[in-house]
């Protein structure tokens, strides 16, 4: 797939002044030119390839640079910031732990971490009470396939060790995330792939058109594998290369399917959970219940934390000292994600989201109709969209042209993360749950004008 690239060669840009915005610099900033080279020289390549601003704080909806810009933000970091930047309960939570100070504690016992798991397991289906910290996403998904293949294993014998996956599916980029994971570019470097993992192609709709659960069922069987060998099934809630949601039907079917053949069903929120889809949890939208929950991102709406929400039986599998994590439950990221749960519950904020959905969702679609040859597919729910930028009249991924797009408003004033989906065609849309609805609105417009300018019609 070949690569694009941001312009990084300094241009004059019409300069912007809003309530929610301000561009009064060429961009990229020249003076930020030095510090991307310094960044260059000193981490490698894949550090690169978000628009080309240099953060200096982040507030509310906006993020800063040192130069007067001022960017309206669509990117929520990436699918983080659910309460918004720098939350004044957060940081004051966060300060008054390093005030004490209370900085490490490993696995040694501190009350806000039994209150932190306290409050996670509240949020979660009765029988699951019980919360596994640890400090990033792709640890909760390593995680909880460990303990879906020790349930099934320990239960039935070796031969349950099956772990069902989804074509298209991210679960994180260390090496047991990448095997489940549903890029095979990704796994290259691998090399040997181990058995025992089965990928079933995701019911988007629109790369797969088949949405039935029979295509779950036969790709199972034609790999050679019943329900017996099956040990868990994990997706996430939705794909984030959309985002991409189940189809009712089949949700409800493999919830039972599930269910019926004592298979553990992971539901990975690492992205979708906290308020962003319009429920806590994006799983909520199904009809099915997990046995257990991955948890990451927008926990905290700031800083490294990461947990596992499940089944007391599973989750008590392991013997004491047998599964830790160095900084599981480390004091600072703990206090900022008690703070941030109890400002997404008392605010409601799954509940501004779904409100915000109708007005969201409508444009989303308005603009996708408008440009029905450029726009392959448009997917949104709560606060989460994407649109898939094609070659006109065709399903082929335009992922140029999506860049293209994405800049225009980078350049506007409007700041999203670099295209997304399986081959980079998808402008993923994802603003803080906190958003006022002047800048949904100023976003919105934006948005419209840029996809006027750079996809015609």
């Amino acid at each position: 797939m070949a690569t694009y690239s941001y312009n990084m060669v300094p241009r004059e840009v019409a300069k912007v002044e809003t309530k929610w915005r301000r561009i009064c610099t060429s961009l990229p900033v020249p003076e930020s030119l030095p510090l991307f080279e310094r960044m260059r020289k000193c981490e490698p390549i894949s550090m690169v390839g978000q628009p080309p601003v240099v953060w200096d704080r982040a507030e509310g909806v906006n993020v800063y640079d040192r130069w007067g810009n001022m960017w309206l933000d669509w990117s929520s970091g990436v699918l983080i910031t659910n309460a918004g930047h720098g939350h004044p309960e957060i940081c004051a939570a966060i300060r008054e732990v390093v005030d004490k100070p209370l900085l490490s504690t490993y696995i040694f016992t501190h009350e806000r971490r039994i209150e932190l798991c306290e409050l996670l397991a509240s949020t979660a289906p009765k029988g699951l009470d019980k919360a596994y910290l640890l400090s990033a996403g792709t640890e909760a998904t390593e995680t909880a396939v460990k303990m879906a293949r020790t349930y099934g294993m320990s239960k039935y014998g070796s031969r349950k060790h099956v772990i069902v996956t989804f074509t298209g599916a991210f679960h994180g980029r260390t090496m047991g995330a990448v095997m489940i994971g549903g890029s095979k570019k990704a796994k290259e470097w691998i090399a040997e792939l181990p058995g025992g993992y089965v990928h079933v192609p995701f019911p988007d709709g629109f790369y797969n058109e088949d949405t039935s659960f029979d295509v779950f069922l036969q790709t199972i069987k034609d790999a050679g594998y019943t329900p017996d060998d099956i040990a868990g099934v994990i997706s996430e809630a939705y794909q984030g290369v959309g985002p991409n949601f189940f189809p009712d039907e089949y949700a409800r079917k493999l919830g039972k399917w599930c269910k019926a053949n004592d298979v553990v069903l992971i539901m990975d929120e690492v992205q979708s959970g906290f308020g962003r889809t319009g429920k806590f949890y994006c799983w909520q939208w199904y009809d099915l219940v997990p046995d257990l929950i991955c948890c990451g991102k927008g926990i905290t709406s700031s800083l490294p934390l990461s947990a596992v929400i499940g089944r007391n039986d599973i989750m008590d599998l392991f013997p004491p000292r047998s599964m830790t994590s160095t900084h599981s439950g480390s004091p600072l990221p703990v206090a900022a994600a008690l703070a941030n749960l109890k400002v997404l519950l008392r605010e409601d904020l799954s509940g501004r989201a779904q409100q915000l959905s109708v007005r969201f969702g409508e444009a989303l679609d308005t603009l996708s109709a408008r440009h029905r040859t450029r726009i392959g597919a448009c997917y949104h729910r709560g606060l989460v969209g994407g649109m898939l930028v094609v070659k006109p009249g065709t399903k082929e991924p335009d992922p140029g042209m999506a860049l293209a797009l994405n800049q225009a408003c980078y350049e506007r004033g409007l700041l999203m993360f670099a295209p997304v989906g399986i081959y980079g065609e998808c402008i993923k849309i994802c603003p803080p749950l906190t958003t006022p609805e002047d800048a949904l609105e100023e976003g919105l417009y934006v948005l419209s004008e840029a996809m006027d300018e750079i996809l015609g019609e």
